[in-house]
């Protein structure tokens, strides 16, 4: 087991990897920022070293100083969370080359599954059912036509080095299309810089189901379950919870074990996620797989009762899975809401500033993943994830009671957050009798629009 382990990155996933080491009898180090030099990871982490300015371009970003704190701290493991470097196969690569082990899947298994459309192919080759679309690159505007009316309108156009939503435009027809096409290119490059393109016939509100699975170095590989992301606005989650309503027993299992041939078909270690796209008569879609730990993986711990960044640190670290599939059980129902500095009432506008009051709820039933406390200063330069209230439940009907006393319970002045929002979201009768989809949020926004320009008149 390693000895000394270097958090790369902030903010709640710092606090939740500089935990699970604490508990494991890791030293860590913590990177940070000068924004973050008061934060909760810089706080109680064993050493703590400043390596840049405010923005993640002038610290999280800088993969030499990283290396070079690492090589001063003398560690052996890098733990990258979520965002940053997380997903970085170069990152990956220069850890390997210094002989320290970096915390996720390899630097090849990065780049195959990183590229998008080398991912479908890979899926499509293992027997992973795709959405219909390109076999690879769609090359220019007459190609993406000619398949377009091959598959038949409405189709997605993809940034192949995509995520978050960046460099995807859905298009009706012929010139929606040709627009489309263009953008998502020039955004692409700007974003992630390659502006390489693929498509797929585009689902009209689908469900978001994801499936987190764990494989170690010696063939082994297990799913914990799936979970619901449909709850989303402009491809941002905002809810998640497992198990699906959505899904029966037999659809379940059939999920499941298609992630873990996802992850066999890309020699895939670590933990990571297999994410589909379930459609309304029930048939399901490979979409991506994400190679890293995900903001939501405490909705999986909850139902499964296992440490998932501990099992990532244990499988890196050169050890067996302890379980196979047959001993993963799912117990209970558990719903995560993601508190978000931002404000819904100015088009979920980021709010930076000072936190005056932070009171998180408790319970037996509540589990709170937060690095900010009263007086915490929210910095303008990062995502604006507060943390995450996570609930669990002997049934989804015990979890929903236990999340909507757990959101009424929150305090958090100074700055405004998303909560009171997704309050409104817990109490609608869709999402209550689980009958929602990723076209929800739009709807509901839609709504409260009408209803304000109506109030006007």
């Amino acid at each position: 087991m390693f000895h000394k382990l270097l958090i790369a990155n902030r903010g709640e996933i710092a606090l939740r990897i500089l935990r699970a080491c604490r508990e494991m009898n890791i030293r860590t180090v913590q990177v940070y920022s000068q924004a973050d030099a008061d934060s909760l990871p810089v706080r109680l982490a064993d050493e703590a070293v400043c390596i840049g300015a405010n923005t993640a371009a002038s610290s999280y970003l800088l993969i030499d100083r990283i290396l070079s704190v690492a090589a001063l701290c003398d560690v052996d493991a890098i733990h990258p969370g979520y965002g940053f470097l997380a997903e970085n196969a170069y990152f990956a690569e220069a850890c390997r080359k210094h002989g320290i082990t970096f915390i996720g899947p390899t630097p090849e298994a990065m780049r195959a599954l990183g590229d998008k459309a080398v991912a479908r192919k890979t899926m499509k080759s293992a027997g992973v059912v795709t959405t219909p679309g390109s076999d690879g690159l769609v090359a220019d505007v007459e190609q993406a036509k000619k398949m377009a009316h091959r598959i038949g309108y409405p189709v997605i156009v993809k940034a192949s080095a995509g995520g978050g939503g960046r460099g995807m435009r859905i298009a009706h027809n012929d010139a929606s299309l040709t627009t489309g096409f263009l953008a998502a290119r020039s955004e692409a490059e700007k974003a992630f810089g390659n502006g390489d393109l693929y498509m797929e016939k585009f689902i009209v509100d689908p469900r978001h189901i994801e499936v987190q699975i764990l494989a170690d170095n010696h063939g082994n590989v297990v799913h914990l379950g799936e979970r619901d992301c449909s709850i989303q606005r402009r491809n941002q989650k905002l809810i998640e919870e497992s198990p699906s309503p959505a899904l029966s027993s037999k659809q379940r299992e059939k999920i499941g074990a298609a992630a873990v041939k996802a992850a066999h078909a890309a020699n895939y270690t670590g933990a990571g996620t297999v994410e589909f796209l379930l459609n309304h008569d029930g048939s399901f879609y490979f979409m991506e797989m994400n190679t890293r730990v995900q903001v939501e993986h405490p909705v999986s711990e909850q139902i499964t009762g296992i440490d998932i960044v501990k099992a990532q640190i244990r499988i890196a670290a050169g050890e067996k899975l302890p379980w196979r599939q047959r001993d993963i059980r799912i117990k209970g129902h558990a719903i995560e809401v993601r508190i978000n500095a931002e404000d819904p009432e100015r088009d979920f506008a980021p709010c930076p500033g000072k936190v005056t009051l932070f009171v998180p709820p408790g319970g037996p039933q509540v589990r709170v993943d937060s690095h900010v406390y009263s007086g915490y200063v929210i910095p303008p330069y990062y995502d604006s994830l507060m943390g995450k209230i996570i609930v669990w439940g002997e049934d989804r009907t015990n979890a929903l009671a236990a999340c909507r006393r757990a959101l009424q319970e929150t305090v958090v002045e100074g700055v405004k957050t998303t909560l009171p929002f997704q309050q409104m979201i817990l109490n609608r009768k869709f999402f209550s009798e689980g009958k929602y989809d990723t076209g929800f949020v739009g709807r509901l926004l839609q709504e409260q629009t009408k209803k304000a320009v109506k109030e006007k008149k």
